[in-house]
């Protein structure tokens, strides 16, 4: 027999509970064991103002925003109506079913005023990572580095070429809020002091992006997103917007160790990157400044063309402060006694040794040493005794391993852009990028802890 027509009938009363239709597996009630924003408030009351009219609660506009970067809601319109819809996320926001939502316009207004001005998503990502070493998910001993280029919300076609762009022209008080960010970071390390070098265009719409084609494919404005890691479970201990250049992604891992220890009181014995990261400056600094021992490939140009004798066949005495040839002869900085001691590093950092003429035109192996220059030349670095420690490191079990548990930040960089969508940039500008690195980091830790932690319950 066919069933009665099913009719929409208003009831005068209704009982419902949000809390009965939630599932207990759900992403969102899983994170909500971690999310602690009793903070927040605390935060943030030096800039409210004691009368007026009640503003949005803070720890709403948390809540809604961590359901935007937790679900790849990139959107806040979208993100307005489903919380509006979605009795999970009311749920999570602490809304009942009668309770208004507040406007997207909320987000910016917040964002461009008290949030940054108090650097509120900093305090929450740091209170996240706080709640990671205390559930034991940072051992602190093997910590990983690396960026990713995330693009810029900007194109060429609103862009100007290096020859034609002027930075004095501009007038701060007419420019847009992105603009005034760019002049801001000009002398930072993050930005416009990391590199001498100007980019062949720069954006009109968020010109501290950097124009990249470091991806092989099409040339685009982009941001990098840098991350540090510990890799006993993955957990980001720090990230740091910065240019998408391999200066100011160096720079920037420099700050996220100096600010971790600071912060977290966290010592690493081994930082693990990829040969990005191996300069022999930054290489220096791991182990002179931070006695941190570098699992990181040796940045080396110094290889030469097949059937030419390397460098690595020179035998280096670091007292007598000469190199060996496979013959026997010896190369130096200085064939003649200086009148006054002279380092021999050059602007580049390099320090030059030489053959004599005399030794290299008799040679039997001239032909594989130096074929085209009458004296063969070795340039060994400042900080060559920082490289060879990284050389001798790169052959243990250690550095294999390390190099393993490298492969994490790379796969958090693939959840950032595969599942929570953050593979374009929705805010312009150094602090519109910050933002999204942080919110984005801190939804990978929720979610980290969820899946680690198991429910008491």
């Amino acid at each position: 027999m066919m069933g009665p027509r099913q009719v929409a009938q208003g009831a005068l009363f209704y009982e419902f509970s949000l809390e009965d239709h939630v599932p207990t597996r759900h992403v969102l009630r899983q994170i909500d064991r971690f999310v602690d924003l009793s903070s927040v408030r605390r935060h943030l009351a030096p800039y409210y103002s004691a009368i007026g009219r009640p503003s949005i609660d803070p720890e709403l506009m948390i809540r809604m925003l961590l359901i935007g970067y937790v679900m790849g809601i990139r959107s806040e319109r979208r993100l307005c109506e489903e919380v509006h819809l979605n009795l999970a996320y009311r749920w999570f926001c602490r809304l009942d079913l009668t309770d208004p939502v507040p406007d997207h316009s909320s987000f910016s207004k917040n964002r461009h005023g008290r949030f940054r001005e108090s650097d509120l998503l900093r305090h929450l990502f740091e209170t996240v990572v706080a709640r990671c070493i205390g559930e034991g998910l940072v051992g602190g001993n093997v910590f990983a580095a690396d960026a990713s280029l995330i693009r810029a919300d900007a194109n060429k076609q609103n862009s100007t070429a290096r020859d034609e762009w002027d930075v004095s022209t501009i007038d701060p008080k007419d420019a847009p809020r992105a603009v005034r960010e760019y002049l801001d970071v000009l002398d930072e390390a993050a930005y416009g002091a990391a590199s001498e070098v100007d980019p062949k265009f720069t954006s009109h719409s968020d010109p501290a992006s950097q124009w990249t084609g470091a991806l092989k494919g099409p040339a685009f404005f982009a941001y990098a997103n840098n991350y540090l890691i510990d890799t006993d479970h993955g957990i980001i201990v720090d990230v740091e917007a910065s240019r998408a250049i391999r200066q100011a992604e160096v720079g920037a891992t420099r700050t996220m160790i100096e600010r971790t220890r600071d912060q977290f009181g966290l010592y690493p014995e081994i930082l693990t990157a990829d040969k990005a990261y191996g300069s022999a400056e930054n290489l220096n600094w791991l182990i002179a400044d931070e006695g941190i021992l570098p699992h990181i490939p040796v940045f080396d140009n110094s290889s030469r063309r097949a059937g030419i004798f390397p460098s690595s066949e020179f035998v280096f005495d670091r007292e007598a402060d000469e190199y060996t040839c496979p013959s026997g002869n010896k190369l130096k900085k200085y064939w003649r006694k200086m009148t006054k001691p002279r380092t021999g590093i050059g602007k580049d950092g390099f320090i030059r040794y030489f053959a004599r003429k005399s030794d290299c035109s008799g040679c039997a192996l001239k032909t594989k040493c130096t074929p085209i220059q009458p004296t063969r030349k070795i340039s060994r670095h400042a900080f060559e005794g920082a490289r060879d420690l990284a050389r001798e490191l790169a052959v243990t079990d250690a550095y294999v391993d390390s190099q393993r548990r490298r492969k994490k930040v790379e796969m958090l960089f693939a959840h950032l852009k595969r599942i929570l969508k953050l593979d374009r940039l929705r805010l312009r500008g150094p602090n519109g990028a910050k933002d999204e690195f942080h919110l984005a980091a801190t939804a990978q830790n929720l979610r980290k802890l969820a899946k680690l932690v198991p429910d008491p319950a």
